[in-house]
């Protein structure tokens, strides 16, 4: 056991580690779960993106947890609101391209800010970790030290627990870096397959909205569509219903 009236300093440096070590695998967990809700969302939304039949049905695709749904939905609200060609201030200074452009590399931007959380805490401690550890181990020596000269013995006996004890500090200090490393490293290259694909997605976005020429019908979904054709239709039930009646009456001197 660590005499922390002895050794206060190596049983600050432990706990400090043990904090340390608690952050990291939290978040571990919460990246870990970040990336699979994220990626199977992906899945789900590709695959229901590209078996739509036009831009219209991609808007009408229910939502789904998934950056490229967002990334879709930032360019869908640019076909929906065309530039008003009266304005001429900065704001309304971009055409449709530059806008829909702009408005999918600031959603991109977002994505990445997202994604990012978290790993400056996994770099820091995998940095530091090891030499806070080293700090506790220091200072445990230099306590040994010190009880040496004010034994005036330097016998194994006396040196062994106190140094023993003091070197698990970097000990624990490298265990606690290591899986923060691992874990940056992982997470940082996931971080770019994903804004890969949201690069490659937003550019194939851009082709089929300039094939569409960066117009979207506002606010027409499948059932509205059949709702205006029944409508259509019983009105030209009526209209041939009353027209005989109406000739007939006409007829009559």
């Amino acid at each position: 056991m660590i005499n922390t009236t002895s050794f206060p300093a190596v049983a600050v440096t432990l706990w400090i580690l043990g904090g340390f070590s608690f952050a990291t695998w939290a978040l571990i967990l919460i990246k870990a779960v970040q990336h699979l809700r994220l990626g199977a969302g992906n899945k789900r939304y590709a695959k229901r993106f590209w078996g739509a039949a036009n831009l219209q049905a991609v808007a009408d695709i229910e939502h789904i947890d998934s950056p490229l749904q967002r990334l879709a939905t930032a360019g869908l609200n640019v076909l929906r609101n065309p530039i008003q060609n009266n304005e001429h201030d900065l704001e309304h200074s971009w055409d449709q391209h530059e806008l829909l452009e702009r408005n999918l590399r600031q959603q991109v931007q977002r994505e990445k800010r997202g994604l990012e959380s978290g790993l400056a805490l996994l770099a820091t401690v995998g940095s530091t970790a090891p030499f806070v550890g080293l700090f506790g181990t220091v200072w445990g020596i230099m306590s040994a030290m010190r009880n040496i000269s004010r034994i005036g013995n330097a016998s194994i006996d006396v040196v062994a627990g106190p140094i023993g004890e003091a070197l698990i500090a970097t000990g624990i200090g490298i265990a606690v870096a290591v899986p923060a490393v691992l874990a940056y490293n992982y997470f940082l290259r996931r971080q770019k397959i994903v804004l890969a694909d949201l690069d490659d997605f937003g550019h194939d976005f851009l082709n089929l909205a300039q094939r569409a020429t960066y117009r979207i019908e506002r606010g027409v979904r499948p059932s509205d569509v059949r709702h205006d054709i029944r409508s259509k239709r019983r009105s030209r039930d009526f209209v041939q219903a009353a027209l005989p009646v109406a000739l007939g009456e006409e007829s009559i001197p």
